[in-house]
């Protein structure tokens, strides 16, 4: 996948805002990778801020929604993982600022 659509992809995900914390799920430092195959499937590999999160749901199929608008996209699958666990270090400094969190 070339740079300018791997960056159209992590742009598209910048539309993705976290309902509790109110900043995007890319300066949150959820989004661990963005794939997309030959045939348009699009996986994208992430996390969430706490296990058990009630609003896994919602957040998953913001990411399809806005995953929709990419042209080269056909399908999106997104694959939750724990495994690096998140903190806040995955955080942009933006998100800190925002977030009122220490550097």
């Amino acid at each position: 996948m070339d740079e300018a659509l791997q960056e159209n992809l992590m742009g598209a995900l910048e539309n993705v805002i976290d309902p509790e914390l109110g900043i995007d799920i890319v300066n949150l430092g959820l989004i661990y990778g963005v794939d997309l195959n030959d045939d348009g499937i699009a996986t994208v590999t992430m996390t969430l801020t706490a296990m058990g999160c009630p609003l896994a749901g919602h957040i998953e199929q913001d990411v399809k929604r806005v995953m929709e608008d990419i042209p080269e996209v056909k399908d999106t699958e997104v694959n939750i993982v724990w495994n690096p666990p998140w903190s806040k270090d995955r955080m942009s400094r933006y998100a800190k600022i925002a977030l009122g969190i220490p550097d």
